[in-house]
């Protein structure tokens, strides 16, 4: 991979990261703190909503952390290289999701194993 791809990959990342800590600052700042409003049914909505967030904020930490992951190999120069069979991972696959660390053979085969 030539130094003008890593750029392109290593701003996308940036790009990412950079999504991520808005939605992280507008999830805190428009979270209520343990007011009860409403009726019972309100308040049961509410704490679905709640559920939301906890699963969204524990997906978006994993995805934080892959992206610095991947940051890291690229600093490292292992980005784009397949962290099972060391294989380049296709440029497909890192378009789709630049923060990958196995290739899209490797990535089936932990599926099916799971």
């Amino acid at each position: 991979m030539n130094e003008d791809e890593l750029l392109r990959y290593k701003n996308i990342l940036v790009a990412k990261q950079q999504e991520l800590s808005t939605r992280k600052s507008l999830v805190g700042s428009t979270t209520a703190a343990d007011e009860p409003r409403g009726d019972p049914v309100d308040m049961a909505g509410g704490d679905a909503d709640a559920a939301v967030q906890i699963r969204l904020t524990e997906t978006d930490s994993k995805l934080a952390w892959a992206i610095d992951d991947a940051m890291t190999r690229i600093r490292q120069g292992r980005f784009g290289i397949c962290e099972a069979c060391g294989q380049p991972i296709s440029k497909a696959r890192l378009e789709a999701v630049p923060w990958a660390r196995h290739c899209r053979d490797c990535k089936e085969q932990q599926g099916s194993r799971s």
